[in-house]
């Protein structure tokens, strides 16, 4: 029997005021500090450059060009440059999946093994030290299969191999050797450990790459063709892809800094593997329309992508208290936030003093050269900034973010 999907839970009245209030007016004169500030990064040779969108009430009330999209060849940033938009693309993926779930091609309690059979023989890593001392990897079964929720949720147990320590990620090691497509790279991490119990932690990871692949099964397309039929066409989003294939659009991509190089998967590169976790580029005009439909709340130009219950779902913080999900080091949301099915959800205000920016109920994701979306359906607004910056991101990401929260009239 499906799980059912539940709806947003309502706040209680102990819960702590922050941010700004509904409705708050925005005063565009304080977002000026925007453009000293990006300016400043790129000429302390931070950033390569970067393009912010600030939309409010169905308008664009922010949207400026900063810097060039290819220091090397001086190319200035312009509105249509593509982005590789990395983990990002976790979200477009959860949002297809969530609109298998609302046609009833999917249910979040399927298991996994369902739609790749070979999930069915996955094992639990558990790392000890044997009498020598020396550390060893015993092999357990799952407390129960891995279901879609879990992978939609960062809690399957799947992690990536490229941060934290222990034999579960030494494993991951030359998963990404050779030519594969989704199909293939599922079966790849269909043999390896998980790195813990299904829905006991948060552990980003390739989860919503096995989602891309229960996508194309559940369909009968590839990943790109059932999102670009039913979800980036219909929406306009005609330069969101795995892959530049078009030299025009290829002449249009942003380049990180020559520091920053080795950091990024080339999206110029062409393979079979259309990663569901990480793999796309897209524009700031897309990403206009992509940030409308999630603030309207999955509709937009009267056509529905998520219905109100499954969207109410998707933004619904899953693994806070009583969930059973624990947080480490490397939880990405942060503080004050939860998680949903593929967005962080903000739920409270958090432990510093004072609180990070942002409204109740607020989603967001980032990627790891910067390209970071936030929603904030309280004050129907949402803002996008895009580049391609891996070692600069962060403090622009946060710093925008502030000079927007601090612009609203308290």
């Amino acid at each position: 029997m499906a799980a059912a999907i539940s709806a947003t839970a309502p706040l209680s009245a102990a819960d702590p005021a922050f941010g700004p209030p509904p409705g708050a007016k925005l005063a565009l004169e304080k977002l000026a500090p925007i453009e000293d500030f990006v300016n400043g990064e790129i000429a302390g040779g931070r950033i390569p450059g970067a393009i912010v969108l600030i939309q409010r009430h169905g308008q664009p009330v922010y949207f400026k060009c900063f810097g060039q999209r290819d220091v090397e060849k001086g190319v200035p940033m312009t509105a249509d440059t593509i982005f590789p938009i990395h983990s990002v693309t976790k979200t477009i993926t959860s949002v297809a999946a969530m609109m298998l779930i609302d046609r009833g091609k999917i249910a979040l309690d399927d298991p996994v093994s369902k739609y790749i059979p070979s999930f069915a023989g996955v094992k639990v890593g558990v790392e000890r030290k044997d009498e020598a001392g020396k550390p060893v990897l015993d092999l357990v079964p799952p407390w129960r299969p891995i279901n879609i929720e879990d992978l939609l949720l960062q809690t399957s147990g799947i992690t990536y191999g490229f941060y934290g320590e222990g034999l579960v990620k030494a494993a991951y090691a030359g998963i990404y050797l050779g030519d594969f497509d989704n199909a293939g790279f599922a079966e790849r991490i269909a043999k390896l450990p998980l790195a813990e119990q299904p829905r006991t932690l948060w552990d980003y990871g390739h989860s919503t790459d096995i989602v891309g692949r229960v996508i194309e099964v559940a369909s009968g397309q590839s990943l790109y063709q059932f999102e670009k039929t039913h979800l980036l066409d219909p929406l306009g989003m005609k330069t969101t892809k795995f892959f530049l294939t078009d030299p025009a659009e290829r002449a249009r991509y942003a380049y990180p800094l020559a520091k920053d190089r080795h950091v990024e998967r080339n999206s110029l590169q062409i393979t079979r593997w259309e990663s569901g976790g990480g793999g796309m580029v897209s524009t700031i005009a897309d990403f206009a329309r992509y940030g409308q439909m999630l603030l309207n709340g999955g509709t937009l130009d009267g056509t529905t992508y998520l219905s109100p219950k499954t969207f109410a779902a998707m933004t619904t913080d899953h693994i806070g208290p009583g969930s059973g999900v624990a947080r480490d080091y490397f939880y990405y949301p942060g503080d004050g936030f939860g998680f949903g099915y593929g967005f962080g959800i903000r739920t409270d205000p958090g432990n510093a003093v004072p609180p990070p920016p942002g409204s109740l109920g607020e989603i967001k994701w980032d990627g790891a050269t910067g390209v970071y979306i936030v929603v904030d359906r309280a004050e129907d607004m949402f803002f996008v900034v895009m580049q391609d910056s891996p070692s600069g991101r962060m403090h622009v990401i946060t710093t925008i973010k502030k000079i927007i929260y601090d612009a609203f009239e308290k």
